[in-house]
């Protein structure tokens, strides 16, 4: 976040906080990129918060409960307080438990997998509505044909994505693999690697289909420990996701660090792959 916004939206998390009793004297930046999250001390409560214009937090809210009650691998929301999306000024502010980390972070790959193995069968019991995967494809698909979003992409660049983007989504949809609940985007950055073991975060972007698309988002050496999975349906997931994250990286309005520089190192992974 800009540092405006960030202030405002750390202000956001501590009325928030205080008006549920929680005791705040310290704010702990633990990441900061389009949303903000925070370790709030005494109280020991991590908060996530962005502008509410983006970040529709309710099913993220709902999936982590329901999936934490089921003893499913994953980060619950904070026990203290009614497990929901709280607005204030402007901001969407969700409350979830810490996990101490275990002392090395380092996560084995076959724990990784294993780990997300147990949360796609928890996934399986629950019936929830959720977008399909291809949906979030055909939106990067408008984005990446609008130069207003993005203006910096170069032409031959956005022909590598817009290319990419739809003959995957045809050749993924025409396997017909057979479709779950997924998390969506089950990447290191969405797992903890806590004295707990491996627990999944970040549920906003969940959404029906094969696992092999969360399979593309984890570590090649993770993917490797998962069983059954297709692997020329898994290799094309893969290119799919660095598509998607290229373009956001390439999006005017994102703050990641360094995320041009990125998006130009996935452009080249996206060359190299279908050079192999």
């Amino acid at each position: 976040m800009q540092a405006a916004e960030a202030q405002r939206a750390v202000a956001a998390v501590r009325s928030t906080a205080a008006a549920l009793d929680l005791s705040v004297e310290d704010a702990i930046v633990l990441n900061d990129s389009n949303r903000l999250v925070l370790r709030l001390m005494p109280c020991d409560v991590v908060a996530r918060v962005a502008p509410m214009a983006w970040y529709d937090a309710q099913l993220e809210v709902e999936l982590a409960q329901r999936l934490a009650e089921a003893q499913s691998p994953v980060g619950a929301p904070e026990p203290r307080v009614e497990p929901r999306v709280h607005e204030r000024d402007g901001f969407a502010v969700t409350l979830w438990s810490y996990y101490e980390p275990r002392p090395s972070r380092a996560l084995p790959p076959a724990e990784y997998a294993q780990a997300l193995e147990r949360l796609h069968a928890g996934m399986r019991q629950i019936d929830v509505t959720a977008p399909h995967f291809m949906d979030r494809v055909a939106d990067m698909q408008q984005e990446v044909a609008s130069r207003d979003f993005n203006p910096e992409l170069a032409d031959a660049d956005r022909e590598l994505l817009a290319n990419t983007l739809g003959n995957l989504r045809r050749s993924i949809v025409d396997r017909g693999a057979a479709e779950q609940l997924l998390h969506g985007e089950p990447h290191p950055w969405n797992v903890l690697s806590t004295k707990n073991g491996p627990l999944f975060i970040d549920f906003e972007n969940s959404a029906r289909g094969p696992i092999e698309y969360d399979l593309g988002w984890v570590p090649e050496d993770v993917s490797e420990h998962y069983p059954d999975a297709d692997r020329d349906l898994l290799r094309e997931c893969r290119i799919l996701m660095l598509a998607m994250v290229a373009a956001w990286r390439w999006d005017r309005d994102d703050q990641f660090p360094n995320g041009r520089q990125m998006g130009t190192e996935l452009l080249s992974q996206i060359r190299a792959a279908f050079d192999r």
